[in-house]
C-alpha cells in the first residue's frame, strides 16, 4: 500500500506490506534506529514515539495507520545542535544507566509534560507506568521529569 506521512519534518512516501509495524517502518525504512524495539508487545514502551502529538507504541500501530501523520521520533527532539529540555533533564539528572529505555522514556515524559506540565510524583510514575526500566530503580527519572517540567515552565 502506497502511504504518505512526515517523520521528524521529513516527508516520506512508500509503499509498504499492510501488516508492517510503524517501528519497522522507522528502523527499517527510515533508517531511524534510536526508537528500539522491545517486546513487540506494548509491554515495554521501549518504541514509544508521538504521532500527532499524541504518545504511541510504534510496534502496536501498523505503518498504514500512520498514513497523512507527523510522526516524531528521539531523533527529531534535538533542535539545531541542542537537546531538547527533556533529554537535558535525563543526562543532568542521571536518569538513564543502560540506556535502552531511554528513547521511549523521553517520548512517553513530553507526553506526560504536555498534559500535564506540573505533575507531582505519583502522576509521573502513574505517566511512565507504560515504560519500563530495568537498570534505574526509576528514582532518578522522576527527578529528571520534575527538572524538564521546571526547565520547559520556565520557557513559557
Amino acid at each position: 500500500m502506497k502511504i504518505s506521512l512526515s517523520i521528524n519534518g521529513t516527508s516520506y512516501d512508500t509503499d509498504v506490506e499492510p501488516r508492517l509495524l510503524l517501528v519497522h517502518l522507522l528502523r527499517d525504512v527510515a533508517g531511524l534506529t534510536g526508537t528500539h524495539i522491545g517486546c513487540e508487545t506494548s509491554i515495554c514502551g521501549a518504541c514509544t514515539v508521538m504521532i500527532n502529538g499524541k504518545t504511541a507504541k510504534s510496534c502496536c500501530v501498523l505503518a498504514v495507520q500512520a498514513d497523512g501523520a507527523e510522526v516524531t521520533t528521539i531523533e527529531g527532539m534535538a533542535q539545531d545542535g541542542q537537546l531538547h529540555p527533556v533529554q537535558e533533564a535525563f543526562w543532568e539528572k542521571h536518569g538513564l544507566q543502560c540506556g535502552y529505555c531511554t528513547p521511549g522514556m523521553i517520548m512517553a515524559v513530553c507526553g506526560l509534560l504536555k498534559d500535564n506540565p506540573n505533575p507531582t510524583d505519583d502522576q509521573i510514575r502513574h505517566g511512565i507506568e507504560g515504560n519500563l526500566c530495568r537498570c534505574t530503580g526509576y528514582q532518578n527519572i522522576v527527578e529528571a521529569v520534575k527538572y524538564s517540567a521546571e526547565k520547559l515552565n520556565a520557557q513559557k
